[in-house]
């Protein structure tokens, strides 16, 4: 990738931000479609009034468009010359960090890449990558390292957006067991959530950790956050408070409040959220919506023997999501995935309001072929949302528009020739992989940088995008 593209993509983003103010992308159809949907509500009850399908009325059923960038077409990576993905035309990528491959500090790059961040330091911009491994043998050093019977945990790689270059890449944190998603803070760390409760030779699992944006991380869990099969959390910034999802038929979605938000070791509250006249969100359509509290849960760090976070939450009235997944904070709420749930059971997308205290259903997908099992999620600067598939068959990332557009951004092409078994130690056809870990460039949005989770690579994707909704 050129300076010169990447700078002339820079320009138009800037031209074009010239002419929009902070949050205006969202702050309409979003917030209008939560509050319509409040307003017909019945007392007590879940909304699906008037305000049930408009704003994003559009999205039943059927595909409209394509966000505005048109149609998807092989691209050329520009590190490797094979044609491993789809995009509409003007868009361009490059590969790096593919599992195997030799970091910076001599270690092999782990494999099963999947949530993701980026920060700005400087004229850099540092990914924290997740990689969802089980018990095994860790990979970092030993001091970042929680269990040495644990083999998931982060890298680091820091990526130079002005040459379009990887400049360094680095385990950050292992010794623990599938990290799955987790979520940047204002503070500029990343929150790496375990995807499980395993307790492996008397060690407990299911934490989360705190991993820098530079440097390796202290591998201490925070305890307070809850044990139990995490997915994904998404801070407000306004608050400190953290929000996580939790990757079960069963799940809840629970929030941190923190003592003090720029120390999450410090102590504080775990609560999960209640709904008002339902305790369930699984069919659930767009537009859906109800007005939230929040019930506390008392042993967040449960043992052998005792009630899961799950179990003391929905004691107490929490409403279940269906695997909670991806979580992310954009256009001032709080976004919440459900892989499975709708009436289709291909998934929905979810708003939380912090101000109005709503929750509501801004997207239910109606059949596979329109968005089949969405897991991570991000918000671009502009407003616009990624959406990572994780189905069956092809895997696609689709964009979704504040009114309620899906559409088709990228498509999974990769199949890699035999020469990749000699060199990377795997070679076939990948196209079935699920994408993972979509972060835009925080600073000026020029990248956005995702994952393919088998065989394990990461891309950077730039482009027009001021052409279409993201």
């Amino acid at each position: 990738m050129s300076e010169t593209t990447s700078t002339v993509h820079r320009r138009a983003f800037l031209r074009g931000a010239l002419g929009v103010g902070a949050g205006a992308v969202l702050a309409g159809p979003f917030s209008a479609l939560a509050t319509r949907a409040a307003a017909a509500s019945p007392a007590g009850g879940p909304g699906h009034g008037r305000g049930h399908g408009r704003g994003h009325g559009r999205g039943h059923g059927r595909r409209h468009g394509d966000g505005g960038y048109g149609p998807l077409h092989p691209v050329r990576d520009e590190t490797t010359g094979l044609e491993l993905i789809k995009l509409p035309r003007g868009f361009q990528y490059m590969t790096f960090g593919w599992c195997n491959d030799r970091m910076s500090d001599g270690t092999p790059t782990p494999s099963l890449h999947d949530g993701m961040a980026a920060f700005r330091r400087g004229r850099h911009v540092h990914l924290v990558r997740n990689h969802e491994q089980g018990a095994g043998t860790p990979f970092a050093p030993d001091g970042a390292v929680y269990d040495q019977a644990a083999g998931g945990g982060t890298t680091t790689l820091v990526f130079d957006p002005h040459r379009g270059r990887l400049v360094e890449s680095y385990a950050s944190l292992s010794g623990t067991i599938r990290n799955c998603a987790g979520g940047p803070t204002p503070r500029g760390t990343w929150l790496t959530c375990e995807e499980t409760t395993d307790i492996v030779g008397g060690v407990r699992h299911g934490y989360v950790f705190e991993v820098p944006a530079s440097g390796t991380a202290d591998p201490v869990p925070i305890v307070g956050m809850g044990r139990f099969s995490h997915e994904a959390t998404a801070t407000d910034p306004r608050t400190g408070i953290v929000y996580e999802t939790e990757d079960a038929g069963s799940s809840a979605l629970y929030r941190y409040v923190p003592n003090d938000p720029d120390d999450l070791h410090a102590g504080g509250v775990l609560q999960a959220m209640a709904l008002e006249g339902t305790t369930d969100t699984i069919q659930w359509t767009t537009g859906t919506s109800a007005r939230a509290r929040w019930v506390t849960v008392d042993n967040p760090d449960w043992g052998p023997g005792e009630p899961s976070c799950w179990a003391q939450a929905s004691a107490k009235g929490a409403a279940r999501i269906s695997r909670g997944e991806g979580a992310w904070y954009g256009n001032g709420v709080i976004y919440v995935v459900s892989t499975d749930g709708g009436p289709a059971r291909q998934g929905q997308v979810f708003a939380y309001d912090p101000v109005a205290e709503t929750f509501t259903c801004v997207f239910a997908s109606p059949s596979a072929d329109v968005l089949n099992a969405p897991d991570n999620i991000c918000v671009s600067p502009r407003g616009g949302i990624v959406l990572c598939e994780d189905g069956d068959g092809r895997e696609y990332l689709h964009g979704l528009t504040p009114d309620g557009e899906i559409f088709r951004f990228a498509e999974n092409n990769v199949v890699l020739p035999s020469r990749f078994e000699r060199t990377k130690g795997y070679a076939g056809d990948f196209t079935g992989s699920e994408w993972a870990g979509a972060t835009f460039e925080p600073q000026d949005g020029d990248w956005l940088f995702v994952n393919l989770q088998s065989p394990g690579i990461t891309f950077a994707i730039t482009g027009p995008w001021r052409r279409g909704a993201l």
